[in-house]
């Protein structure tokens, strides 16, 4: 049985690459990016707080001169121009460089930036990119992208500090050769790190029921909610249970039948042992009581096949009796009406919340190319976002015009939340993966109160130790993708046909059988050997 755990350690590694990026990039570059190949860090400290390409490595203005920099970003649908941020217009005055962003929208982000690497028209940086682990480690050996461990030590005092504070940090963004080619978004705030557990505690009350505390309790409060006509409308139309589109409703009750999401994937840990287990009795118990729930209608009908859009909306409908999100941002006009739980506890005595991202949350968020003529400067530039100040500027806009501070707190102005969609265009952190922290100082709009009471109440079953996934070599993380581009596929697939009944129980030893042929096996060991060579 998972006994209670205390929040606060996290050993962590980084995240899987899950697609391979286009390969046979060009690159016109030796590798020798003028750097010295110490890590991107050409002069150095003198002794003042001045490099000697004239950088300061503290204080503002960054350099004393103006310059320009290019930078590739993407820019999500709910976004305005760059250059009309608040935050990018009062930190060229602050630092005295200017960024010219070359801007691309969410949809086909990702080929441009294949594209980009591919024909070498490279920009000087490359911000909000999420760069997976095999694009970084293929783009910095060919020389595209710079070592940023040596520019970390003398021009980013806040990432820096970071990484000393939170050493899994460093462990989640290191190749295998000690070199980091690319920053990650730094989450130190464990609500923002994971969905919480919502249900209606009105209808609760209205039953006279108690929180649901095992899966049977929850199979019975479900119940409930579907028999008893909750809205008095007449009709069987309330949702017991939903979530988000597809595999999430695995995942949020597997801890309940002992299974872990550690190393980023479908793994328990014990005695220092991988096990894959996607093809064990455990999972297959997991899928039985969901599929209990399915052919019930205690499950959202639409689970598979609804969008993300809809997903939100039924929370705000106040039809929806449990569910999963990280804040109540969907639900606000209704917020008195729900709260947030513990997991449940399983037939086993497992009760294990696993669901839960690393403190380098977002990967690969920023990184500098080969033709960046300022590379100090420019990892000054960004390691102001990794402190609570530049965080505040970032997400918050302009004190007074933008935010009010509260106790030391930033808080949107009414008249902003009262505006559709206005933050996202004020601010890049609107849309995600933007490079910069995420603390308690900075969370007021995702961290309410009533937010930071439904993580309290998972805290005491959170992991111990978690793992996310090892940064492997390219060689390796091309072996693992091609492994999991078949398994995981047809894990999901099958799964999902258990849950609705579209495949009998009578078939899991075929399925077992299948994975066995898929070499689930060799996917283990090379996970069992990434783990070995984790500093633990």
């Amino acid at each position: 049985m998972y006994m209670r755990k205390q929040w606060g350690k996290y050993a962590l590694a980084t995240m899987i690459v899950t697609g391979l990026i286009a390969s046979g990039c060009s690159n016109g570059n030796s590798g020798d990016n003028g750097n010295g190949g110490n890590g991107g860090n050409p002069g150095g400290a003198n002794g003042s707080n001045s490099s000697e390409g004239g950088v300061k490595t503290d204080g503002f203005p960054i350099v004393e001169t103006p310059i320009t920099l290019k930078m590739f970003t993407r820019v999500a649908p709910v976004n305005g121009p760059f250059k009309d941020m608040p935050v990018f217009q009062d930190y060229e005055k602050l630092s005295n460089i200017k960024v010219e962003f070359i801007e691309t929208p969410t949809d086909g982000f990702a080929e441009k930036k294949n594209l980009l690497f591919a024909s070498n028209e490279l920009p000087d940086a490359i911000f909000r990119s999420g760069l997976s682990q095999l694009e970084s480690i293929r783009y910095g050996t060919a020389g595209q992208l710079i070592p940023l461990e040596g520019l970390i030590e003398e021009y980013a005092p806040n990432l820096k500090s970071l990484m000393e504070q939170y050493p899994e940090i460093r462990a989640g963004i290191t190749t295998p050769e000690g070199h980091i080619y690319a920053i990650p978004g730094i989450v130190t705030l464990g609500s923002a790190r994971t969905d919480k557990r919502w249900i209606n505690q009105s209808w609760l009350d209205k039953l006279g029921l108690n929180v649901p505390t095992t899966t049977d309790d929850l199979y019975n409060v479900l119940t409930a909610f579907r028999d008893s006509d909750m809205n008095g409308n007449g009709q069987a139309d309330e949702i017991p249970l939903t979530a988000r589109v597809g595999m999430p409703i695995v995942n949020q009750m597997a801890g309940a039948f002992g299974l872990d999401s550690q190393l980023g994937y479908n793994i328990n840990l014990e005695d220092d042992k991988v096990d894959i287990w996607s093809g064990n009795d455990r999972h297959k118990e997991l899928l039985m009581y969901l599929n209990k729930l399915y052919k019930e209608k205690l499950i959202d009908q639409e689970i598979f096949s609804h969008t993300e859009a809809q997903f939100l909306a039924k929370q705000g409908t106040g039809n929806t009796g449990y569910f999963f999100d990280q804040t109540n941002n969907n639900f606000l006009s209704i917020q008195d009406q729900y709260v947030g739980i513990a997991p449940p506890e399983g037939p086993h005595g497992d009760r294990l919340h696993s669901q839960i991202l690393p403190v380098p949350r977002d990967y690969g968020a920023f990184a500098i190319t080969s033709v960046n003529k300022h590379p100090e400067a420019t990892m000054r530039w960004i390691d102001y976002f990794y402190s609570d100040e530049g965080s505040t500027l970032l997400r918050f806009g302009r004190e007074g015009e933008h935010y009010e501070m509260k106790d030391g707190i930033p808080y949107y102005k009414e008249e902003l939340l009262a505006v559709a969609e206005a933050q996202a265009k004020i601010t890049p952190y609107a849309g995600g993966g933007a490079p910069h922290i995420i603390s308690d100082k900075v969370a007021s709009f995702i961290n309410p109160p009533q937010v930071q009471e439904a993580f309290e109440a998972l805290e005491p079953y959170l992991p111990e130790i978690r793992y996310a996934s090892p940064m492997f070599d390219e060689a390796t993380a091309q072996q693992v993708n091609i492994l999991r581009n078949d398994i995981d596929k047809y894990i999901e697939e099958q799964s999902t046909k258990f849950i609705v009944g579209a495949l009998s129980f009578d078939k899991w030893g075929e399925f077992q059988s299948t994975l066995e042929k898929m070499n689930v096996a060799e996917l283990e060991k090379l996970y069992q050997e990434a783990y070995d060579k984790m500093d633990k």
